[in-house]
C-alpha cells in the first residue's frame, strides 16, 4: 500500500504507463509511480482519466475520489474482487454477534466524544457539559448521547449559531473532510475482505457504506479540530490539500505514535478481529 495522497485540481489527463500514473497539465508532464499512491483525489470536473489507470490503481488499493462543480466529492472506486475476500468471511459478516456489536458502538462512541471533549480543551472552551454527558452512555448508546453531544458541541468550537444544516463555507470542508476519511475507512473494510453494506449501527438501504460510517465516527474530531484552526470564506484547493494532507498527522494511538492513516488502517483491522468470533480482542479509544 502507499503512502501519498496526490490531489489533481487543474485541467488534466491521466493515464497509465509501465507501473506509473502520468499526469499531463498545462504545466508539464509528472510521473508517480502508483507503488506509492495511497489516494488519488480528482477534485476538478476538467480532468480526464483513462480506463486503463483507473483499472491498474484499483488492483493496487488506490482509493480515487471524483468531485463535482462545486468541488464536492460524489463519488469513490470500491474493487469488487480484494485478494483477500473469500465467502467465509462474508458468512461470518452476516452472523456478528449482536451483543459484540453493541459493545463495539459503545465505544466507538465513547472515543468519539472523549474526542470531542479533548479538541475543546485544546481550545480552552468548557467542556464540562459534554463530560457529563459522556457519563450517560449506556451500552448500544440506547439514549443517543452521541447526537446530544454533538448539537453542543459544534456551537462550542465554531460558533453560537452554528448549524450543521446551513449550507456554510465551515460545514462544505467538514463533509469534504469527512468524505476523505469514510472513503479510507472503506478501503480498509475492502482490503481486509469484508462488505461495506452491512453496518453494527448504520442500516440505511441508501447507504453502501454503513460500515464504514460506523468506523468512521471515532476520528471525525480530529477534522473538527483541524478546521477549527483554519481562517477560511470558502472552500479553496489549499482547505481541501490540508484536509487530505491530514492522512499524514502524527497522533498518539494505543500508546503509540502513528500516522493518521496508518491509525485508520490498525482501527478498522482491530474493530473486525473483535467482531469476529474467533478472536478476543479490546477496542481501545483514540487519545491526543
Amino acid at each position: 500500500m502507499g503512502w501519498r495522497s496526490v490531489v489533481v485540481s487543474q485541467h488534466a489527463k491521466m493515464s497509465y504507463s509501465s507501473r506509473n500514473m502520468i499526469v499531463q497539465t498545462m504545466d508539464g508532464i509528472n510521473q508517480v509511480p502508483i507503488e506509492d499512491i495511497d489516494l488519488l483525489l480528482v477534485s476538478t470536473t476538467q480532468a480526464v482519466i483513462t480506463t486503463t489507470l483507473i483499472s491498474e490503481l484499483v488492483k493496487s488499493q488506490v482509493k480515487i475520489i471524483f468531485t463535482d462543480d462545486a468541488s464536492e466529492p460524489v463519488c469513490e472506486t470500491v474493487g469488487y474482487y480484494p485478494n483477500n475476500r473469500n465467502v467465509d468471511l462474508i458468512k461470518k459478516q452476516f452472523k456478528w454477534n449482536a451483543k459484540r456489536q453493541q459493545l463495539l458502538w459503545t465505544k466507538i462512541v465513547a472515543s468519539k466524544i472523549v474526542n470531542q471533549i479533548n479538541v475543546l480543551s485544546i481550545y480552552g472552551v468548557e467542556n464540562a457539559d459534554l463530560i457529563s454527558e459522556l457519563d450517560k452512555l449506556e451500552v448500544d448508546d440506547v439514549t443517543n448521547r452521541e447526537a446530544v453531544v454533538a448539537r453542543k458541541y459544534f456551537p462550542l468550537l465554531f460558533d453560537n449559531k452554528f448549524s450543521r444544516r446551513d449550507f456554510s463555507p465551515v460545514n462544505a470542508a467538514l463533509n469534504y473532510g469527512y468524505s476523505i476519511l469514510l472513503s479510507n475507512v472503506n478501503r480498509e473494510i475492502v482490503s481486509n475482505g469484508y462488505l461495506t453494506y452491512l453496518g453494527i449501527h448504520h442500516h440505511s438501504n441508501d447507504n453502501q457504506f454503513n460500515l464504514g460510517s460506523d468506523l468512521m465516527e471515532s476520528f471525525r474530531p480530529v477534522i473538527d479540530y483541524w478546521l477549527a484552526n483554519q481562517n477560511f470564506k470558502e472552500l479553496t484547493p489549499d482547505v481541501k490539500f490540508g484536509l487530505v494532507d491530514l492522512l499524514n498527522l502524527e497522533m498518539s494511538f494505543n500508546g503509540k505514535k502513528m500516522l493518521f492513516r496508518n491509525i485508520i488502517s490498525e482501527h478498522v483491522r482491530n474493530c473486525l478481529k473483535y467482531l469476529s468470533p474467533r478472536f478476543k480482542i479490546e477496542v481501545q479509544h483514540l487519545l491526543y
